[in-house]
């Protein structure tokens, strides 16, 4: 039997499978390989809508890729933009946000996240989640600059109010070469654990 929780994408994928449902409406705001959109656009059916940002064309075109072999395109609305422009792009409320900080696999390494627009982002898109909604932010530390990055963003988080967003991290404390970390919110007010 393989490991099925050695790192923040495993983590992240069980949080999608058990947060997000048909008919919801999903945002990956760094689309890379298209991997989290094409899961999301799987989990949310028919019926939801997946908004999946990155400002490289080989990110965009990746990701069209892997939809259209799926046969999932009609329901995501690839955007190439910054997801610093999550409230241009986005007309109503969200149920499920991630975001993969760092750069594209395989890509332009110079071409990464920074945290001030990714902090950006994440503040517009408070103002647009439904109760109960949730934000996953994996933040990779080893590339230059990554580590500044997560402080950064965790910092950010760490200074929400409590009565409004439960606030967490998932890290490995026993593995070697920086590995990644997921911050995670939830708007409280939902209940988000009856389905």
């Amino acid at each position: 039997m393989s490991d099925r929780l050695n790192n923040a994408s495993q983590f992240n994928k069980i949080l999608m499978e058990r947060f997000v449902a048909k008919g919801n409406v999903c945002v990956d705001a760094t689309a890379g390989n298209g991997y989290d959109t094409c899961r999301l656009a799987n989990l949310v059916g028919e019926e939801g809508e997946v908004y999946s940002f990155d400002v490289q064309d080989d990110a965009i075109l990746r990701t069209r890729d892997l939809l259209t072999g799926e046969g999932l395109q009609g329901r995501v609305k690839l955007i190439q933009d910054t997801h610093e422009n999550i409230d241009i792009h986005i007309p109503g409320e969200v149920d499920f946000l991630i975001y993969n900080l760092g750069y594209l696999p395989g890509g332009d390494k110079p071409i990464k996240t920074e945290s001030h627009t990714t902090i950006s982002s994440v503040e517009k898109a408070l103002k647009i989640m439904k109760h109960g909604a949730i934000i996953l932010v994996t933040a990779y530390r080893g590339h230059q600059g990554g580590l500044e990055e997560y402080r950064s963003v965790k910092k950010y988080f760490e200074g929400l109010p409590q009565n409004s967003y439960n606030v967490f991290e998932f890290s490995f404390i026993n593995q070697k070469n920086d590995p990644p970390i997921t911050i995670g919110l939830e708007v409280r007010g939902g209940r988000t654990w009856q389905r």
